[in-house]
């Protein structure tokens, strides 16, 4: 073989190995996602065959997939551990509590070579080994490494899978039916259970009460049935009335026929077929200028309920063509990387600022046609912003299932019984809030387990179940996510807070704060009540790592607990972090915004309703004091004030507080643009938006501009 030949070759398979590993890496960590899961549910039923048969799958794929990429030493690996579920899964090995431990140390020993692969260094291989002998000492000969492969099995060819078939079936029973004792909801019932199934009554036949005999039977039935049973078991359903009821049964669709052709017969061809309709009166029909279903109904030619049924033929008919045609079941997905992701929403959002410009534009030169076109450009800019942003959108449960690990391990170690139960995993989030989110909800998970959830001795004497729960859920909310880690432990203690906050100078010894504010202070860098630093907790690092992610994602932190209750922890997240909904307003000839989530209401500033108190600034709005915020004077702006300004009312940590500016523009939707890292630092503003006349407007980072003016405030005091 010539040379150049051989080296171009290796050199192509080598390529196609590489980009194996490359297509491989989501997956490999889904399947150890996956495996995790099993395991973890099947710790709680051990005798179930499907959670078995799911930790066998998710091993095997591995296995297979890793061989293929050419992962040897993966695949060596999880081969010794597919011999061990093997009998398990034959019931020749039970699944213990050890057993479970140790596959669980096995799968992080995958992923850990899975990370030596894709992100460099190393895997130790001793503790593979270690693993391997330990499975081999639970499970006795259930990892010995096969002498001889044994020689494939001869299969029988797999059987051809039966056509499925769509009929039209009308069952008319006679009108002593129920005297026979028979039941009809019973038959339709069997038929439903044969296949894809759609039933319609006709009860044009039932007479007026005076007439109506309750012992009579006046309704027969259009059905449209798709199975792959054949007319046997369906006249098998009707064997007992066949000799009393009227029975039609036709086929009218075939899997595979017509390949290509997803269109069906139109309605009045299908009431022709039916009998429901004659010749004359379709002919009669087609020559009016009305759709056919609603002149047959309006002349009472046809009654309402045999054209429902017949469109119900024809969509049931059309939606099995285009599924056949599309391959909907085998593909219904594809696989796209981040980055090209990232770049498409990049191109949205400079394309809504170019939007924005072309509307401001044809705005002030007042052309009709410019104007039209304008306003057919916003909508189909809109129609990409939000389709895009929906493409980006994953659902939270990916995160949840994580956590189920950490709660099992972490109450291990403290020696307590805790259960994690989740709530709305189908919540859908930006995909980069969620990679930013483990973290936080590992700090407040883990602040749970260890100072909220008592012993197992402890609860039982307060009265309450031996095992704890936390609950972690999520609900949309308008154009955020509620998040939610609940626990039903001892709650804060408002004494230890408020004596720990006055040791560290946060608070006076006579400061008077509500509850809210009370619960805030834990939140404080260093802040911890825990009397001894352990592995878990007590450093005082875990709550502050928590704010200031929350904070970077734009969010707000809300606590409330109850002592001897538990505890509950909400976070409030935008559902995405690239083009957000803004309020827009103008201070002197400056342009700042709001984010629109956050914004309560808007009043105007007079000296009738405002007053100062212990220097702040306060509103009465409709009985209820607000402070407020003057940003002319917070951020140096120079100019005179108008003689009517406005407030922009926020919501911030279950608070309603006021931002002074000089008129309101109004919504705008908002293409988020970082600073850079000479203003990262600058309080109060977390990024920035071109307007559609091109100058830049500051986006406020409002949560942080409340702390920033309390803690001026404070000092000043």
């Amino acid at each position: 073989m010539d040379d150049k030949f051989q080296d171009g070759y290796y050199d192509s398979a080598e390529n196609i190995v590489k980009e194996l590993q490359a297509t491989f890496r989501e997956e490999a960590y889904e399947l150890l996602a996956e495996l995790e899961s099993g395991l973890l549910e099947l710790e709680k039923n051990p005798d179930d065959k499907e959670q078995i048969g799911r930790v066998f799958r998710a091993m095997h794929t591995i296995k297979g997939s890793g061989g293929a990429c050419e992962f040897h030493d993966i695949t060596a690996f999880t081969h010794e551990l597919e011999s061990v579920f093997d009998k398990v899964r034959s019931g020749k090995a039970p699944v213990t509590t050890e057993l479970i431990n140790l596959t669980l140390l096995a799968r992080d020993q995958i992923k850990a070579m899975f990370n030596a692969y894709y992100q460099g260094g190393a895997a130790d291989s001793t503790k593979a080994a270690e693993i391997i002998e330990a499975f081999k000492k639970l499970v006795p000969q259930a990892a010995a490494p096969e002498k001889q492969a044994p020689a494939p099995e001869r299969t029988a060819p797999p059987a051809e899978k039966p056509r499925s078939l769509t009929y039209r079936i009308r069952f008319r029973p006679s009108e002593d039916l129920f005297v026979q004792g028979t039941n009809p909801i019973n038959l339709l019932s069997e038929l439903r259970g044969l296949g894809t199934c759609k039933v319609v009554a006709q009860t044009e036949a039932i007479p007026f009460l005076e007439d109506y005999d309750p012992l009579a039977n006046y309704t027969y039935w259009d059905v449209i049935l798709t199975t792959s049973r054949g007319m046997n078991a369906i006249q098998d359903v009707f064997i007992f009335v066949r000799d009393t009821a009227e029975v039609n049964i036709e086929v009218i669709d075939e899997d595979g026929y017509l390949e290509g052709e997803t269109s069906y017969k139109k309605l009045g061809e299908i009431l022709l077929e039916r009998g429901d309709l004659t010749p004359d009166d379709l002919q009669k029909a087609l020559k009016s200028k009305k759709r056919i279903g609603e002149l047959l109904i309006d002349n009472s030619i046809v009654p309402q309920a045999k054209i429902t049924s017949a469109l119900m033929e024809q969509q049931h008919v059309r939606e099995l063509r285009e599924q056949r045609q599309t391959g909907i079941e085998s593909a219904s997905s594809i696989r796209v990387a981040t980055n090209k992701l990232d770049i498409l929403v990049d191109l949205v959002g400079e394309l809504v600022t170019v939007q924005a410009r072309l509307s401001q534009t044809a705005l002030n030169n007042n052309i009709p046609a410019l104007v039209t076109i304008a306003e057919e450009v916003e909508r189909l800019t809109s129609s990409l912003r939000d389709t895009t942003m929906n493409i980006r959108m994953l659902p939270i449960g990916t995160t949840f299932s994580k956590f189920k690990r950490l709660v099992r391990d972490l109450s291990s170690e403290l020696n307590k019984e805790i259960e994690l139960t989740t709530n709305g995993a189908e919540t859908e989030l930006d995909k980069t809030v969620i990679e930013r989110l483990g973290d936080p909800l590992v700090h407040i998970i883990r602040n749970s387990i260890d100072h909220g959830i008592e012993h197992p001795a402890e609860r039982m004497a307060a009265g309450k179940p031996k095992k704890g729960t936390i609950h972690l859920s999520a609900i949309h909310a308008g154009a955020q996510v509620l998040i939610r880690v609940q626990d039903d432990g001892a709650g804060l203690d408002a004494e230890a807070i408020r004596a720990k906050a006055v040791e560290k100078g946060l608070i006076l010894p006579d400061a008077q704060l509500t509850e809210q504010e009370l619960w805030q202070l834990i939140l404080a860098p260093g802040f911890s009540t825990a009397k001894q630093v352990t592995g878990v907790s007590g450093r005082g690092v875990g709550m502050d790592v928590v704010k200031r992610a929350i904070d970077a994602l734009r969010g707000t932190l809300e606590i409330s607990s109850k002592k001897g209750a538990g505890t509950t922890i909400t976070l409030r997240l935008p559902l995405t972090l690239a083009i957000i909904d803004g309020f827009l307003t103008k201070i002197g000839a400056e342009d700042f915004i709001f984010p629109l989530s956050l914004v309560d209401e808007c009043v105007e500033l007079t000296r009738d309703n405002s007053f100062s108190r212990g220097g702040r600034h306060l509103i009465d709005v409709r009985g209820h004091i607000v402070p407020f915020i003057r940003l002319r004077e917070q951020f140096a702006i120079n100019g005179d004030a108008p003689q009517i300004e406005q407030i922009v009312i926020v919501r911030v940590e279950g608070r309603r507080v006021g931002f002074v500016v000089d008129h309101v523009v109004g919504g705008h939707q908002t293409v988020i643009k970082n600073l850079g890292t000479f203003y990262k630092d600058v309080e109060g503003i977390s990024g920035a938006t071109i307007l559609g006349d091109g100058t830049v407007a500051l986006i406020l980072d409002v949560p942080n501009l409340v702390r920033t003016v309390e803690v001026e405030d404070a000092r000043i005091q």
